[in-house]
Parts: C-alpha cells; sequence; structure tokens
C-alpha cells in the first residue's frame, strides 16, 4: 500500500521509523541499563507493526479486487451526467476537470432562465486558463429544472448552485433517481446526507440507504463536500488524528480569492488588503469537521469530541487556501512521530481505484518555507494536500501548515471523486 510523498527529502515512515523510534525510547529509558530489555522492546514493537502491515495488505488486495471488477464495469459503460450552475466558478471548473474523464460524459447543463436556451460557449464568461473542452462547447444550456428532457438519460448530478437556490433543486433531483453530488452548504448538516472526503471519510457513504429510505427515494441521493478550508484541514489533519487523536484545533486561514466565486471582492477591497472576516465560514469550519471525522452507526452520525477555533481571512491570491494550525493532541507525540504518521499515510483515493486520484492524498514538505500557495497548490494536478512546518507549540501540542487547492480538491474536484466513489461503491445505477 503506497504510503504519503515526501518533498524536500526521504521519508522516514513505515515500519523501520517507527521500530527505530522505540529502540531510541528504549535507549533512553534504559541508558546504561539492561540491553535485552531494550531488544525485547525492539522485537515486540516490530512484530506488532509487521501484523498490522499485513492485515493492512491483506485487506487492501481484497479491496483492490473488489474495485478492479466495478472500475471494468464503469469503463465499460459511459456515465451520463449533468452540471448545475455550469456558467459560474466552480461550475467552470466541474467542466474542466470532466472534459476528459474517463467515466463521464456531460450531457446536460443547467443555469439560470438569464442562460438557458444558449449554447455553452455563448452562456459562460470562461474565466479558466485552458478553452473549454471541445465538445461541450455546443451543449444547450436548460433551466435547472429536473423535469426537462434534457435530463432524462442523466445519472450523476453535479452542483455548482448558489447556497440561495440550491437545496430545493439538487433534492428535486435526487427524487428523479439522479445521484446528486453537491458543493453548497445546504443538505451539509441534514442527519442523513454524508460530507464525503474519500481519503478521510469513506465509510460514510454507509448512510446513503438511510436517506433513500427516509426520503422515499429509489435510486437517487444526495452527498456533498465540505466547504473549501474544512476539506483541506480535514485531510491535512487525518494521518494525526489517526494516530494520536485530537482534542483541540486553532486553526487561522490564508484564503484565496476565487473562493469568493465570479467576479470575486472588488479590486478596492483585496487589492494591497487583507481583509480578516469570510461570511460564515469559521462556523462552517467548526461544524463541518466534527461531522466528517465521526462515525456512522446505528443509521446516525455521531460526532467526533474536539473542538475547532478558527479564524479566516481572505487574502489576494487567486487560488490556493493555506492554514496555519495548532493542535492539541489525545495521545503524546513528538514532531518526528508525527511526521511518520503524515509520510506513513496510504494513497486512499489511488488504492480505490479512483481515476482522478493523485499519486498521494496527502505530501510532507521537508523545506522550512514550504508549502507555498504559488508553488504548491497544484500539486497531484490540484487534489494533493500538502502539509509542513510541523514543530512543537507552545500552547498547545504540535503545529503546522496545510495548504490545498480551493477549487479543485476543495470543491469541483472534491464532488468528483466522491462521484467516482460512489460508482465503484455500486450506489450509482445504470
Amino acid at each position: 500500500m503506497a504510503g504519503a510523498f515526501v518533498c524536500g527529502g526521504s521519508a522516514a515512515g513505515g515500519v523501520d521509523a517507527r521500530v527505530r523510534s522505540a529502540a531510541a525510547c528504549a535507549s533512553q529509558a534504559s541508558a546504561g541499563g539492561d540491553l535485552r530489555g531494550q531488544r525485547v522492546v525492539i522485537a515486540k514493537t516490530r512484530a506488532a507493526e509487521v501484523r498490522r502491515a499485513r492485515v493492512r495488505q491483506e485487506r487492501s488486495l481484497r479491496h483492490r479486487a473488489q474495485l478492479a471488477s466495478l472500475s471494468a464495469s464503469a469503463d465499460a459503460k459511459e456515465i451520463k451526467v449533468a452540471v448545475l450552475g455550469c456558467t459560474g466558478s466552480v461550475g467552470q471548473r466541474f467542466m474542466e476537470l470532466l472534459g476528459s474523464h474517463p467515466w463521464f460524459k456531460v450531457v446536460a447543463l443547467g443555469a439560470s432562465s438569464r442562460s438557458a436556451g444558449k449554447k455553452y460557449v455563448e452562456a459562460a464568461r470562461w474565466k479558466q486558463a485552458v478553452p473549454i473542452p471541445e465538445y461541450m462547447r455546443e451543449i444547450v444550456v436548460s433551466e435547472c429544472d429536473a423535469s426537462l428532457s434534457a435530463f432524462d438519460d442523466v445519472q450523476i448530478v453535479f452542483s455548482g448552485l448558489d447556497n440561495e437556490v440550491a437545496g430545493d433543486i439538487e433534492e428535486s433531483f435526487a427524487a428523479r433517481g439522479k445521484a446528486v453530488f453537491s458543493n453548497a452548504k445546504n443538505h451539509r448538516m441534514d442527519d442523513d446526507v454524508p460530507i464525503l472526503i474519500p481519503p478521510v471519510n469513506a465509510q460514510h457513504v454507509d448512510i446513503i440507504p438511510v436517506q433513500q429510505k427516509n426520503r422515499g427515494w429509489d435510486t437517487g441521493f444526495i452527498v456533498t463536500n465540505a466547504n473549501c478550508s474544512t476539506t483541506v484541514m480535514s485531510i491535512g489533519l487525518k494521518p494525526i488524528m489517526e494516530q494520536f487523536g485530537i482534542d483541540i484545533v486553532q486553526v487561522t486561514t490564508m484564503q484565496a480569492i476565487s473562493g469568493a466565486g465570479y467576479p470575486g471582492l472588488p479590486s478596492m477591497d483585496i487589492l494591497d488588503n487583507v481583509v480578516p472576516y469570510i461570511g460564515s465560514e469559521e462556523g462552517k469550519m467548526e461544524s463541518e469537521s466534527k461531522k466528517i471525522y465521526g462515525q456512522v452507526s446505528g443509521g446516525k452520525f455521531h460526532n467526533a469530541e474536539f473542538v475547532v477555533s478558527a479564524m479566516c481571512n481572505r487574502v489576494h491570491v487567486l487560488d490556493g487556501h493555506l492554514e496555519a494550525i495548532s493542535i492539541k493532541l489525545k495521545k503524546p507525540a513528538t514532531p518526528e512521530e508525527v511526521i511518520s504518521a503524515i509520510t506513513a499515510y496510504p494513497s486512499v483515493t489511488k488504492n480505490l481505484g479512483l481515476p482522478s486520484a493523485p499519486a498521494n492524498d496527502v505530501v510532507y514538505h521537508t523545506a522550512i518555507d514550504r508549502p507555498q500557495t504559488r508553488l504548491d497548490r497544484n500539486l497531484g494536478n490540484g487534489f494533493t494536500v500538502s502539509v509542513g512546518r510541523v514543530r512543537p507549540c507552545n500552547v498547545n501540542d504540535i503545529r503546522l501548515v496545510c495548504l490545498g487547492h480551493n477549487t479543485i480538491v476543495g470543491a469541483a474536484g472534491g464532488s468528483i471523486l466522491n462521484a467516482e466513489y460512489c460508482v465503484v461503491k455500486g450506489l450509482v445505477k445504470s
């Protein structure tokens, strides 16, 4: 099973790293003492790590065999999809990322009445750095009405709709049997809707049958992704949460202009400036993360028990959210042990067989001044979260920096990964 990549140096993760750590601890604990006792500690640690690695490997092999069968099925048949809010910032990113997707084919588009009836090339004020995918240019945009014939053959709906209209429209498409993957906040905190991030909480799709039963939907359902800054934090801290547990997170964000959509902030507000307020952003980080890190059992979500204090700022960069984070751990750990946990974390989305998956969901940068927004936001084609500057904290236990691309892994790309995973799980019906 592949582990996380280390930028700027070699990884000291995995079994051998933890054995060396145990050896160091044993040496310190018994300096000048019983050499045999040290060897026992090392042998026990190595045996335990080898057993855990063997279990993980066997589980991965079984899982990959199942995924290979499902992925072959997906490859054999093109899955027809629609994009709602297709002319907006997130909608355009969907279009860009879906342009050459191996499984998904965009056949229908939804937007406001202003754009309805126009070809996409005429309706969209295209702001991406690459041209509109050729086959999408001539698709005629419809209103976001699930009853329209344009959406009849669609199996998956990607929603980049604004929060003001997303809720009811997304429900109407799910009620008509569509698998809806939403970027909006409207359904994130619903009791039966997952905030899905596959490298963090893939098991949360187990709630979907409960959602369908609750709402009387046969094949349709809604899956949301998290707020973009929450996604970056959740992926970046997942290896630490899993290995040591977390009691407290204090996070200060430096968030890109593109997170505000197009046209974004007026130039007089953001040029030569930092705006220390982003509406409702702090509350989203503080509430969504508990659900994301929680568990599903008995047909219900059970939130993780930790607290988050967020301070969110808009800064003058185009893409990429940078976050300075301080954490208090449930189990004591040194910075070296935290780095080892990050570098040893498996490449979950790659192991799941998702076609958009990066080589690594999380990477660790050893350089003292990395990650940096301009240099590292596109790592893994924008699907990888970077972590760096792990060091002791004078207030909590550990402090570090996270970076992720807010409109790819934090928005449209995250939704595409969610859809790919639901296909692999057999939740998207033909």
